[in-house]
């Protein structure tokens, strides 16, 4: 696969807090109009590497590129032109408590893009339908469900007509229904909009209903890579632990937690004395 078939690519990158070692020489190649799932365990450093992408985090080392065009050390005006090319839609949906379903959809692009309200009410009124949200549009946010609030996050990330859509746990404190309403929003994003998108999610159902490829992040690496039916047959036991949810096997509890660690280890040694 040459370059130019790739929209994202992380070369190398390691990330550290103080003395914690997030990422540890991450390499993720994500493919023009595909759907990446990037999968693993909490604090396996899934949130740390779509910060990289969105430009939000720099890396200690190894570089970020979006559609050949480097993310990290490069001017804040960069940063900017590369981010608009972008959509994201963060885990709580980021939503202002006190605008309305249409007023926090129209926000950026009055805030960002200073466009005209005749503009503003042709695209707003656009992704409004197009999410089915046109009815909630003169609701408050703490008026509405989970499910919904997350609609009207992707609706306001879809403003722009982004290239790139990323997703942070898009299913986090659904219901099983309303989690497959959002997976089926978006299978329709990449089938009716033609948008490369990479989704951070530790839901399995999400993970195999979504997901054209998947990379598997265990302690700041990458575990694999494949479709969700290679992943299915993969022969690590720690990504077959993580799949199948079993609570035995080599993964650690928390991989980027030294305390929990230390524990496991402590246990581990305490079961072969007794």
């Amino acid at each position: 696969m040459n370059d130019e078939d790739y929209i994202v690519q992380l070369r190398g990158v390691r990330k550290a807090f103080g003395a914690r070692e997030i990422l540890k020489g991450v390499d993720i190649t994500v493919r023009r109009g595909e759907t990446m799932v990037i999968l693993g365990g909490s604090g396996t450093g899934k949130s740390v590497t779509i910060r990289h992408v969105i430009g939000l985090l720099e890396p200690d080392e190894g570089d970020v590129y979006i559609d050949k065009e480097k993310m990290n050390g490069t001017s804040s005006r960069k940063k900017a032109e590369l981010r608009s090319r972008m959509g994201v839609l963060f885990q709580s949906g980021a939503l202002i408590n006190w605008l309305t379903v249409y007023e926090n959809v129209a926000l950026p692009l009055r805030e960002l893009h200073r466009m005209n309200d005749t503009d503003v009410d042709r695209i707003v009124t656009d992704k409004l339908r197009l999410l089915g949200l046109w009815p909630a549009r003169n609701l408050l946010p703490g008026n509405i469900s989970g499910g919904m609030k997350k609609r009207v996050g992707l609706a306001r990330a879809l403003t722009t007509n982004p290239e790139l859509l990323l997703y942070d746990e898009p299913t986090s404190g659904l219901d099983p229904v309303m989690s497959q309403v959002i997976n089926e929003l978006v299978r329709r994003m990449q089938d009716e909009l033609g948008v490369t998108q990479i989704v951070v999610t530790h839901d399995m159902n999400s993970a195999y209903y979504i997901a054209d490829r998947i990379t598997f992040l265990y302690q700041g690496r990458v575990e694999f890579v494949g479709t969700p039916n290679e992943i299915r047959a993969a022969d690590s036991e720690i990504v077959q632990q993580f799949i199948n949810g079993r609570a035995r096997g080599p993964m650690v509890l928390d991989a980027e937690d030294p305390t929990q660690k230390k524990k496991s280890q402590e246990n581990g040694a305490a079961g072969k004395k007794n």
